[in-house]
């Protein structure tokens, strides 16, 4: 699976041309911030609405401005880990994991609760609240909430931010399993120059 990106995007009153042609695996979007790095996967996701372009995962088009094509978020089926991770404080653990799965289609759902916090090795965290948990824990729970989603393909903003060395060693080797494991395509933003190139198969600078 591949992403096919070609965009415009308008943010704070600034235009943003956008081009990322990823084959299988991670494919990594670096640059500076404030050019769009975020707003692309927003766009993919169905958040936000680019100008006009064409937006393509594995030859499916989700969006295409001169065909009026413009596919739902739920359709489009993004499993998203934002960079503030987003998890819901009045929820458990367990909660905030199955958010995605119960509002996910039953014929994607292809993961079990348990295979997945067994996977994240997230097993003993299930009665705790977010506010409770790591960094490290934290992030692994939003990946959780992603993968029990039925995504078609992954977005990752930042998820090696705020961590610390030995967690974001630990991080780095989970998207690396999930890449090999569930051969989902991912597209993520990293400003960490020296991760990109030990984790992307690919890398667009934008």
């Amino acid at each position: 699976m591949s992403f096919d990106i070609d965009i415009v995007l308008a943010r704070g009153g600034r235009e943003f041309a956008v081009r990322v042609a990823g084959g299988p695996g991670i494919t990594a979007l670096v640059g500076p911030s404030g050019q769009g790095k975020t707003s692309t996967l927003d766009a993919v996701a169905g958040l936000l609405r680019p100008r006009s372009g064409r937006i393509a995962v594995d030859g499916a088009v989700l969006f295409d401005a001169a065909g009026g094509i413009d596919l739902p978020p739920q359709v489009r089926a993004a499993g998203y880990v934002f960079q503030d991770l987003r998890l819901f404080p009045h929820l458990s653990v367990r909660d905030n994991l199955l958010f995605g799965w119960r509002h996910a289609p039953a014929e994607r759902r292809t993961l079990t609760l348990e295979e997945v916090t067994g996977f994240l090795d997230i097993t003993p965290l299930l009665g705790r609240r977010p506010h409770t948990l790591s960094g490290g824990e934290a992030q692994r729970v939003a990946i959780g909430r992603a993968l029990l989603s039925a995504p078609r393909f992954l977005l990752m903003d930042e998820p090696l931010t705020a961590l610390d060395p030995a967690r974001r060693e630990g991080v780095i080797a989970l998207i690396a399993r999930i890449r090999d494991v569930f051969a989902l395509p991912v597209l993520l933003v990293s400003h960490q120059q020296q991760d990109v190139a030990r984790l992307a198969d690919a890398v667009v600078e934008i």
